[in-house]
């Protein structure tokens, strides 16, 4: 689970209505249903005009990934691939078959799969980085589409709010009534702003980090898959995959096997 998500969608809730509960008139003067199902319902009916209905609904299984999958770290890809090289030196490609049932990974244990297969090197990475161009032109519109939200959010708060202004200004003949109206008509305003800054466009952030770590975890892995593939010794491949590891981070690797 990314914790980090967690804290700062809850910290910042927290923030944000604490600062209202403690001001004047508290919480209940920030709840307008109206004014909330102008600005989530607009949001929501431009992003189905703007994307398909399959794509808007794979943005719930796009973000349960990216907030709930944890990827391998760099350097147990590297230990993997190591003892991998080590065993398939020793004893044969074949015998890393029993092995590909402890992969939790299924991109990897894909091209482990094909590696065992007797498929040529050229062949595990054309396939694999076809898998790759995939996944990035999937997260690519699950990033767009939450980013069109976070822009089309705070858009439909300032037509709520005109449309509330509108209202007020037809009728004037109660000077009284004046600053409630003007404060329910900032309200979609408030709506717009908070749902964009503080969910859609940090999550669209969130979900290019998430995604281009997941691309490079599994561009490591073909690296290391297409080696073995060609016979590399394991300290090769160690050299091979440490160019993915920054200099601080490398730690010293050894078959485990």
């Amino acid at each position: 689970m990314d914790i980090a998500t967690i804290m700062g969608v809850l910290f910042g809730a927290a923030l944000i209505i604490g600062a209202i509960a403690t001001g004047s008139g508290g919480l209940k003067v920030f709840i307008n249903i109206p004014s909330l199902g102008i600005t989530m319902g607009g949001m929501l009916c431009a992003t189905l005009i703007h994307f398909s209905l399959s794509q808007v609904f794979s943005i719930f299984s796009i973000m349960k990934k990216t907030l709930f999958s944890k990827l391998p770290t760099a350097n147990t890809i590297v230990q993997q691939m190591v003892d991998f090289a080590a065993i398939s030196k020793r004893d044969g490609a074949l015998a890393l078959e029993q092995r590909i049932s402890s992969v939790e990974d299924k991109f990897f244990s894909k091209g482990l799969q094909m590696l065992v297969d007797g498929s040529k090197p050229d062949a595990i990475r054309d396939i694999m980085e076809m898998e790759i161009q995939y996944l990035q032109e999937r997260h690519g519109t699950g990033k767009k589409i939450l980013e069109f939200m976070g822009a089309a959010a705070p858009a439909f708060g300032m037509i709520g709010t005109l449309i509330g202004l509108v209202q007020m200004l037809c009728d004037m003949s109660d000077p009284s009534s004046i600053g409630q109206g003007m404060a329910t008509a900032l309200l979609t305003t408030f709506y717009g702003a908070f749902s964009a800054n503080l969910i859609f466009i940090p999550l669209a952030g969130k979900l290019g980090i998430y995604s281009q770590a997941e691309v490079t975890a599994k561009e490591m892995m073909i690296e290391g898959i297409c080696a073995i593939s060609n016979g590399e010794n394991p300290t090769a491949i160690k050299t091979k995959m440490h160019v993915f590891v920054s200099g601080k981070h490398r730690q010293d690797v050894k078959a485990q096997v």
